[in-house]
């Protein structure tokens, strides 16, 4: 059975074993799931270390050559193997059959002095039943990770808090969780910064929000509040200040598409005159914060929304490689689009300004 990463450091702690798999699409926990078993490694004289990353050219020998070979440097070695996520809809497997059968030869007979770390965020739960998943369970570990959901999320951020050195009260995490949605990386950076602008120590929901809205530093939160209020000049500064300082990109896109998302529902289901009731519940939107939606739904029309989404998409896949260009534009180009002033329309069909 597959482990979550909370029991990881535990087992760690017992011993290495041979090979690990970390499954998953939420990025902050497999990154620091990834991070803890590099680290064992390195305490255990593994400090050898190759990536190989899967993809329309690998070839599955390559594995089978990094496996076997002589270290010139060290006598432990870790191979780090990074498969990619198939596409949508894909009925083919992840690795195929001859990366099943690279993995599994592997695993059959594994080496004391190489420990294979396989990432394979994509692998979906199907995915998990396949052969050469069963064939590394049984000689190593599984880790998966899942986006934590209600009272799970809500435990995992007041972990986070009191690892930051605070006693948060009920109501603070929940004030934390419904501000960061379920991403954990933006989860991550709410903590860091009230960890800068608060001793340690109790807190509340009053001292939480004082301390996000008196934080001198900019967050992918500033960056939307600015947009989605029509703040042009606010959104250039905080986008220059995030850029400068090296914020991650799929989180800067996050922040903003989460807005657009909300605003096309919102638009389309007004031109179906349909209620707004409900959607805005189902998407969090608190009394105090409805005026600023509401007036931002005025500003903008369905057109325009729908062609800020396409942007969000092409940002995504030029983040992810798969489009050309540099994201920044595309985000800037995003965070003006919500921020356009009410004539700004763009007619069906029409793309966003650089986008």
């Amino acid at each position: 059975m597959p482990i979550a990463p909370a029991q990881l450091d535990q087992r760690l702690a017992q011993g290495l074993a041979p090979v690990y798999l970390l499954v998953g699409n939420e990025p902050l926990q497999l990154g620091e799931a990834a991070a803890a078993v590099r680290a064992a490694a390195r305490q255990h004289g593994f400090s050898e270390r190759e990536v190989l990353e899967t993809g329309p050219e690998f070839a599955w020998s390559s594995l089978a050559g990094a496996l076997g070979a002589l270290s010139l440097f060290a006598e432990r070695r870790m191979i780090e193997l990074r498969i990619a996520a198939t596409k949508a809809g894909s009925k083919t497997d992840a690795v195929g059959r001859e990366g099943s059968e690279a993995i599994r030869r592997y695993v059959e007979q594994p080496s004391k002095d190489v420990l294979l770390l396989i990432l394979a965020p994509g692998l979906d739960w199907k995915a998990l039943k396949a052969k050469w998943v069963q064939a590394v369970e049984r000689v190593g570990l599984v880790v998966q990770v899942r986006e934590p959901q209600g009272r799970q999320l809500d435990q995992w951020l007041a972990g986070r808090l009191r690892g930051a050195g605070f006693v948060p009260s009920a109501e603070a995490v929940s004030l934390l969780a419904e501000r960061v949605e379920g991403n954990l990386l933006a989860a991550d950076q709410e903590i860091a910064k009230l960890a800068l602008a608060l001793e340690p120590g109790p807190l509340d929901a009053e001292g939480l929000l004082a301390a996000v809205a008196d934080s001198a530093r900019y967050g992918v939160f500033d960056l939307a509040d600015a947009a989605l209020a029509g703040d042009r000049a606010r959104v250039a500064r905080v986008l220059e200040v995030l850029r400068a300082e090296g914020t991650a990109e799929p989180l800067v896109l996050w922040a903003l598409a989460r807005e657009v998302r909300k605003l096309a529902a919102l638009a389309f289901a007004r031109a179906k005159r349909q209620p707004l009731g409900p959607l805005l519940k189902a998407h969090q939107v608190w009394d105090a914060r409805r005026p600023v939606v509401m007036a931002a739904l005025e500003r903008l029309s369905l057109a325009h929304l729908w062609a800020l989404l396409t942007c969000c998409a092409e940002a995504d896949l030029t983040i992810k490689g798969r489009a050309r260009g540099e994201p920044w534009p595309l985000l800037g180009a995003i965070a003006e689009g919500l921020a356009a002033p009410a004539h700004a329309r763009i007619l069906a069909g029409e793309r966003v300004k650089h986008c």
